[in-house]
């Protein structure tokens, strides 16, 4: 291999170390305060048009899956756009970064929702509490990519999961709000440290600029 091959393998090797270990600022709060009313939505649509969610489970399925396939979707195009704004030179970098530490809790909570429709249908009135706690697994394992408070929200999700599964098979069982509820203010709560996070990063660049900043002095 010659020393130019070496160089920009180095540097290539040097860009991914960066994107898996500096904050990705990709996320954005409007996108994920949309998906905290999709989630009021959904349970709107299941109050009305699912009234019996124990026995029509097949399509309370379908609607919770699509809204979180939805909601992702929201979000991801939202966070692939502005990390080409905000990180330039390491947008895909970053965003694949970011995308491959949730990966694992999405995985997760479709397998885990496949066994149990397969093997297991007298637990499928715990999915609630059960996805809750797999998506609180995928906030903790994300933290070290996004801001520092954001382990507030891993704490909430998996509060809301335990209490909903502690509950036991009551008659609040696969209740509209046991999802819409819990994903709307935990949702709220992503966006709100969102923003207080892009606030304070947007105040340090602008202090960094003004003139007699000690970065910008020579």
């Amino acid at each position: 291999m010659s020393e130019l091959s070496r160089a920009l393998a180095d540097i290539q090797a040097i860009k991914a170390q960066l994107a898996r270990s500096a904050q990705f600022h990709g996320y954005g709060a409007g996108s994920v305060c949309a998906t905290a009313l999709l989630a009021l939505l959904a349970g709107l649509l299941q109050g009305i048009y699912l009234p019996d969610p124990v026995h029509q489970v097949e399509l309370y399925l379908v609607l919770w899956v699509s809204t979180a396939g939805v909601a992702l979707l929201i979000i991801e195009v939202d966070a692939f756009t502005r990390a080409q704004r905000l990180h330039p030179d390491m947008a895909w970098r970053m965003f694949a970064a970011a995308g491959a530490q949730f990966l694992p809790a999405i995985l997760g909570g479709v397998l885990l929702t496949g066994v149990l429709l397969v093997s297991c249908r007298a637990s499928l009135w715990m999915l609630p509490g059960l996805w809750q706690l797999v998506f609180s697994l995928g906030v903790f394992s994300s933290c070290t990519l996004l801001p520092r408070a954001m382990p507030v929200v891993g704490v909430w999700y998996m509060a809301s999961g335990l209490m909903y599964l502690a509950g036991g098979q009551t008659g609040r069982a696969l209740s509209p709000w046991a999802m819409a509820v819990p994903f709307a203010i935990g949702q709220l709560l992503v966006a709100a440290v969102l923003h207080l996070d892009h606030r304070d990063h947007r105040e340090t660049d602008d202090r960094s600029r003004t003139p007699g900043h000690p970065s910008l002095r020579l």
